[in-house]
């Protein structure tokens, strides 16, 4: 995927696209998660839509839970849902990285 250590730096424009890609990718993985999360919400903890969204939102970006869930199916849901969203979070982050921390070891490593 990316240039081995050997292999010139790549173009700005390469860098750029694989920006762009990475981010696409990132944020199609926060979507598809979101949409999890409205869903769960909303059927296993009985809440309305426009709070499931609210709900998911606040713990997917890890601001914790705003509704007051009262069934236990919610609850194991929300419990699992937060623990997969400390998950996404991180792996998005790496996601979003990666192609700056690949440039910036490989430009420390060029051979003169």
């Amino acid at each position: 995927m990316y240039e081995h250590k050997k292999q010139p730096l790549a173009s700005k424009d390469k860098f750029i696209r694989r920006v762009l890609r990475n981010v696409t990718f990132s944020f199609c993985i926060i979507a598809i998660c979101l949409l999890i999360g409205i869903v769960g919400y909303h059927y296993l903890a009985g809440i309305s839509w426009i709070d499931s969204l609210h709900n998911a939102s606040m713990i997917l970006s890890g601001m914790g839970p705003v509704v007051n869930i009262q069934n236990d199916m919610g609850k194991y849901f929300s419990s699992f849902y937060a623990l997969f969203s400390g998950i996404v979070f991180v792996s998005n982050l790496g996601i979003l990285l990666a192609p700056l921390a690949h440039r910036l070891f490989h430009k420390l490593n060029l051979e003169e």
